[in-house]
This record gives structure tokens, C-alpha cells and sequence, in this order.
């Protein structure tokens, strides 16, 4: 009888533990961006998740969706994967305060919630995986420094300083980074703005009313990523300035490529999206299974991993992303760039 018991008891684990790894293998993963002023997220993000999750549990579903900037409609989709079933969240927040609660909900009902690119303070997630925020405005913000040193800008010489959005938890951090290079250099900040929901055309706007009001006064702009960046740059060539200001950015979009190889646009950040969304996918797996991934940081009381980028110039344009296959010249080099590409020996 004894015998018997524990060949029941042992059958019912094996069936139990098949269970598991067939819930897991089958299991619902989603995958929710927070807006489209960017085009990483659907060119660069969502396929390189999909990608990744194809390789470890090809039979895992993924649901993608985007709240273009919407914190309702965010919300609205969250709840929705929920009740589609889906186990791991990976979630980047169009806003980090409000998705604190939206963490309670997953973890009341024993989802896992990973926060992605931006992180989520006041509720610790399950993981979080990003690129270095705040080391991204610190490298953005004193390769311009240095750049101004290198050009001879007296010390003493002012620049803008445009922020990301204000709900943006990660915008908030890439501000911290800008601020601690800018405070320990020799320039001043002449002002400073927080693109609400890192619109491009609001920062746009904005640099126009700082040049109206500065003039020659502005030495250097420290953008937070390209697409503010690119609207400081409309704003400085619909002025007629003619002596551009070196501008930075962030995320190395083709647009941005494109300005560096013009000479409009100083420095952009490589952080190919793909390495962010591939691990997110390792560490989704691994909740599916019931494992603790790996931490190499701990930010906001969450588990972590942070990449280090790469601040690319004119000088690095080629090796960092030429050369290392980020891009292909065919994808940068077209039209008005082509001349620029030949002078920094990316295209023959």
C-alpha cells in the first residue's frame, strides 16, 4: 500500500510538472510600448523581442501594442492582455507614476510585470532591463562639453538644454546625467525645457522662442534623443542661423545618421534596441519558468540589467555603425547624403 501511495503521489508530480512546462511553452507574453514619436518601437523593439522569443518558446504567444502616448489607452491595453491570458508583461510606461498601480494589478493576479526602457519608481517591478539611462545624458552631455573645449567656446557661454518627457521616468534620469556633466563644465544653461510626451514639433516650438530670445548667445544645444534634437534643428534652420550650434540626441535613428553626416547634428547614442528587447525576452522565459534571472543592477528596489551605449559622432559614424552592421550604407547614404557618406569614407 505504502508502495502504491508513493507511486500515485510520484505519478501526480510528473503529471503536475508536465503540466507546468506545457503552461509555460503555450504561455501568453505581451509586449506594450508607450508611443510612435519614435520609430524604434516598431522597427527596431517589437521585431527584436518577437525575433528572440521565437527562438525560446516558439510556441509562446506575443501580443504587441501601443499606447501612442496615451496613459488611458495604456491602460485600457494592459488590462486587455491580462484577460487575454498573458503571464509576462514587459512594459514600457508612457507614465512611470501611473504604472505603479498597473504593476499592483499584474502582481495581484500572478503576472509578471517586466518594466522596459523606463523604469517604474514607486512600485518595483519584476525585472527591469534598459540601456543606462542617466550614463546616456552624462556621455550625450560632456562629448559636447568636450567638443566646446576642442572649438575654443569661451568658458562662461550658454546652452539650451532640452529634456525629455516629464511623465517619463527615464527622461527624468537622462536629465540627472545632462546635468551632472553641464554642472561640472565651464558653460551655463540658459534654459531648459521637458518635451511633453518627447514630442518632436513641442521642442521645436520651443527652440524657436530660445533663439528668438538668445540669438548667438546659444553655443551648444544638449537634446535628450534625436527627435528633440531634430526639432531644435528645424527651429535653428528655420531662424536662418547660419553658424549651427552643435546639437546631441539619443538613439541613433536614420534621420539622426543623417544630420551627423550632414554636419547638423553633433552626436546621437547608439543603443541598438534589439539588445534591450532580446534580453527582455531571456528574462520573460525565465518568469515563465519559474527562475530568477540574473541581476547586474538593482534601481527603484527592482532587479536590473543595464547596457552601456556608445556616443557616435562624425569621427565613429562608420565603425560604431557602419562597420558593426547597425545600419546599411543603402539605408543611410540616399540622396543629399550620399556626397557626406563619400567624405567620411562610409560609401566609395
Amino acid at each position: 500500500m505504502k508502495t502504491l501511495t508513493l507511486l500515485l503521489a510520484s505519478t501526480g508530480l510528473a503529471l503536475s510538472l508536465g503540466s507546468a512546462a506545457l503552461a509555460q511553452e503555450n504561455a501568453t507574453v505581451a509586449f506594450l510600448m508607450p508611443d510612435q514619436a519614435s520609430t524604434r518601437y516598431e522597427q527596431h523593439d517589437y521585431p527584436g523581442f518577437k525575433a528572440e522569443m521565437e527562438k525560446l518558446c516558439s510556441s509562446c504567444t506575443v501580443i504587441y501594442q501601443n499606447a501612442n502616448a496615451d496613459v488611458a489607452l495604456q491602460q485600457q491595453q494592459f488590462n486587455s492582455v491580462i484577460a487575454q491570458g498573458a503571464k509576462v508583461i514587459v512594459l514600457d510606461p508612457v507614465d512611470s507614476a501611473a504604472a505603479a498601480g498597473l504593476v499592483e494589478i499584474a502582481q495581484s493576479q500572478d503576472v509578471k510585470v517586466i518594466a522596459y526602457d523606463r523604469p517604474i519608481p514607486d512600485k518595483p517591478a519584476d525585472y527591469y532591463v534598459s540601456f543606462d539611462n542617466q550614463g546616456i545624458g552624462k556621455a550625450i552631455a560632456q562629448s559636447l562639453v568636450d567638443h566646446l573645449k576642442a572649438k575654443g567656446v569661451p568658458d562662461g557661454s550658454g546652452v539650451l538644454q532640452i529634456n525629455g518627457s516629464p511623465t517619463d521616468a527615464a527622461a527624468g534620469l537622462i536629465r540627472d546625467g545632462i546635468d551632472s556633466a553641464l554642472d561640472a563644465s565651464p558653460y551655463k544653461t540658459l534654459a531648459e525645457f521637458d518635451t511633453p510626451d518627447w514630442a518632436p514639433p513641442k521642442a521645436q516650438e520651443w527652440a524657436a522662442g530660445q533663439i528668438t530670445r538668445f540669438g548667438d548667445q546659444i553655443t551648444g544645444i544638449v537634446a535628450a534623443n534625436d527627435g528633440t534634437g531634430g526639432g531644435a534643428i528645424a527651429a535653428l534652420k528655420a531662424a536662418g542661423v547660419k553658424a549651427m550650434p552643435p546639437v546631441t540626441g539619443n538613439d541613433a535613428t536614420i534621420a539622426a545618421l543623417q544630420l551627423i553626416i550632414s554636419g547638423d547634428q553633433y552626436n546621437t547614442i547608439s543603443k541598438p534596441s534589439e539588445i534591450v528587447a532580446a534580453a527582455a525576452a531571456n528574462v520573460a522565459v525565465k518568469l515563465l519558468k519559474g527562475e530568477t534571472p540574473e541581476a547586474t543592477h538593482k534601481l527603484y528596489e527592482t532587479p536590473s540589467q543595464l547596457f552601456v551605449p556608445a556616443v557616435v559622432t562624425a569621427e565613429n559614424i562608420k565603425a560604431e555603425i557602419f562597420d558593426k552592421g547597425i545600419n546599411k550604407p543603402e539605408e543611410v547614404c540616399t540622396g543629399e547624403y550620399v556626397e557626406g557618406c563619400r567624405k567620411l569614407g562610409i560609401i566609395n
